[in-house]
């Protein structure tokens, strides 16, 4: 049943348009604290939130008065108590890894839910880049049912600009804002296990997940450490596929017993009409989201996310989220307020 229906880029390096991080607070979400009016027991956690506010932040945020600054602080309480301790796994792709100040928006909200004691794994992709390098070598892509077609050379691409560019800079990123990041991909540790797509005479080397061994992730949450996970694995004799990041992060979460997945988008999340905008379905059930999809509504590659997490969700992820990866700290809009910043999908 329904209920409540109502643009990866270069490292970031013009620092002089960021504004004094004194001075900021998260647009209509959560206020920006000074580290030196907070009193942290877990010295680790008061050094992670001092460091994420003197680093990456996302322009044009203008400061409130210091009492709106605790009212907005007051009223994330109670979400912060619910969700603290508990794992949730992020699906970062689309507009917010083409756009600087998304992308600044987004380690910011990964560095503060990480300082307030959620468990985060944060899984990507990387189109934009993946695109980006093919066209420079003439290779032009090409997408079956929101799937990227993936022969050799393409996937020797696919392998170079996930593991060895994207994941690394976006490491390199969660770190400068003052967390601890963790570079890896399905291959390390046999996190995830791969086998050919059904349709692999037409998709090449895209993989499906035969498996997950989340042994190498436990140590890293458990310390509150942020594995950021580049969507490549592995088959058993060692052949390298292109799995869907979606795919990645539903069975990832599904393994860690996850209290949330969430999935970055270009889209406000599930439209009840793909051609209004403002026909989103804010919540729906699982036998909701199914009828959507045989009636035509939920297709392209909206198809592969929403199975993710109707798949996420049967294995006992509490919810899974489709939400608009183009809104400034739509993380902690989602996580943080009643309103959130898409779909949600319930089991």
């Amino acid at each position: 049943m329904y209920a409540k229906t109502l643009p990866l880029s270069s490292p970031i390096s013009k620092a002089s348009n960021f504004p004094d991080p004194n001075s900021l607070i998260f647009q209509k979400s959560v206020p920006l604290i000074k580290s030196n009016r907070i009193t942290i027991s877990n010295p680790l956690q008061a050094s992670c939130l001092k460091t994420s506010l003197e680093s990456i932040v996302a322009p044009e945020i203008q400061p409130f008065p210091a009492a709106t600054r605790v009212k907005i602080l007051s009223e994330a309480l109670p979400f912060i108590q619910k969700f603290r301790g508990k794992t949730i796994v992020v699906k970062y792709g689309g507009a917010a890894m083409k756009s600087e100040a998304l992308q600044a928006s987004v380690i910011a909200d990964l560095v503060l839910l990480s300082c307030v004691g959620m468990r985060i794994v944060f899984v990507h992709g990387g189109g934009p880049e993946i695109n980006q390098w093919l066209g420079k070598l003439g290779i032009k892509p090409n997408f079956l049912n929101g799937l990227r077609v993936t022969d050799a050379s393409t996937m020797e691409i696919v392998s170079m600009v996930l593991v060895g560019k994207v994941n690394k800079h976006l490491v390199s990123l969660i770190n400068k804002a003052g967390a601890t990041a963790v570079g890896l991909s399905g291959i390390d540790g046999h996190l995830l296990t791969a086998r050919p797509s059904p349709n692999a005479d037409q998709l090449g080397f895209v993989g499906d997940i035969a498996s997950v061994d989340p042994s190498v992730l436990r140590p890293l949450i458990d310390n509150y450490h942020i594995p950021v996970i580049a969507s490549v694995a592995a088959d058993k004799t060692g052949q390298s596929y292109n799995i869907n990041a979606d795919t990645a992060a539903g069975e990832l979460a599904a393994a860690l017993g996850a209290e949330k997945l969430i999935l970055l988008t270009d889209v406000a999340g599930i439209l009840e009409d793909r051609n209004d905008p403002g026909s989103l379905v804010k919540q729906i059930d699982i036998k909701g989201v199914k009828k959507m999809t045989d009636d035509g509504k939920v297709a392209g590659g909206m198809i592969p996310k929403v199975s993710c997490c109707v798949r996420s969700l049967a294995q006992g992820v509490t919810t899974a989220s489709i939400i608009d990866g183009r809104l400034q700290h739509s993380l902690l809009l989602e996580i943080l307020t009643d309103e959130g910043a898409g779909t949600m999908i319930t089991g």
